[in-house]
């Protein structure tokens, strides 16, 4: 009597900005019946290692290999968890993921292929500070390694005109450290100088650190990798308080006939 091959499966999670207890109850029970964690090494060293689970850790800027490694994983029958940190599908493996689905070969697109959200570090960050993304806003990440400067100033440009809050993700590398001033410096001349600026690093880690500053004072060394920069809208606004200041952003705008 010939036995089934079991099928297997390749589900992409987020494990949240770094506290465990964002993880959500989802993603904590499809780890807990992986065979398989594939991901980029500090976040692999997130998952408790245990009997039945082999770890897989790699190397940054390897995603579509990780990607096709964990396909053709399940495509032999194993239970796969590819990790990102925050949610998958901001700026992480999702993406990945599918683009080496596209470019694989047929028997993948059977495959039982899942995306569960996590908690982005965006989003953790403007809960630390009040509700700095009350109303519209954009996500841009200010990495070059995906697509040239030009692109990015552009895209800078025009939030910027239309008024949206803007969270910024890669602000700041070792292998890029001029970058960051060149984004404050577009900055400046789209938005002025008193528009306020977040720098939330490692949040809901032992590490975090909250600063709020006006834009003429901000300084390409309050950001690092480990850093979610958020600038406020037009409108977005500062409570001072006994304790930490709240930012946050109006939900209405007022008609001004445009």
């Amino acid at each position: 009597m010939t036995r089934a091959v079991e099928r297997g499966w390749v589900v992409v999670v987020g494990l949240g900005p770094g506290n465990e207890a964002l993880v959500t109850p989802e993603v904590t029970a499809v780890l807990a019946d992986a065979t398989d964690v594939v991901g980029y090494i500090p976040y692999v060293a997130r998952v408790a290692p245990r009997p039945g689970l082999t770890l897989h850790p790699s190397d940054n800027r390897v995603e579509l290999d990780r990607a096709a490694f964990a396909l053709d994983l399940a495509a032999r029958g194993r239970r796969v968890v590819v990790v990102s940190s925050g949610d998958p599908g901001v700026f992480a493996m999702a993406s990945a993921l599918f683009e080496a689905l596209e470019a694989g070969p047929q028997l993948w697109l059977d495959l039982d292929i899942r995306v569960l959200p996590g908690i982005t570090a965006m989003l953790a960050a403007a809960a630390r500070a009040g509700a700095p993304l009350g109303h519209d806003f954009c996500a841009i990440n200010l990495s070059d390694n995906l697509k040239p400067w030009s692109v990015i100033e552009r895209r800078l440009r025009l939030a910027a005109e239309a008024d949206f809050a803007m969270a910024f993700y890669n602000p700041r590398s070792r292998a890029r450290p001029e970058g960051f001033a060149r984004v404050l410096e577009v900055l400046r001349d789209a938005c002025g100088h008193e528009r306020l600026i977040l720098f939330a690093h490692a949040v809901s880690t032992p590490e975090e650190t909250l600063r709020i500053v006006p834009l003429g004072q901000a300084s390409a060394d309050m950001a690092d990798m480990r850093t979610v920069v958020i600038v406020g809208s037009s409108r977005t606004r500062l409570i001072e308080r006994p304790g930490p200041p709240i930012l946050y952003t109006p939900r209405s705008v007022p008609d001004d006939g445009v």
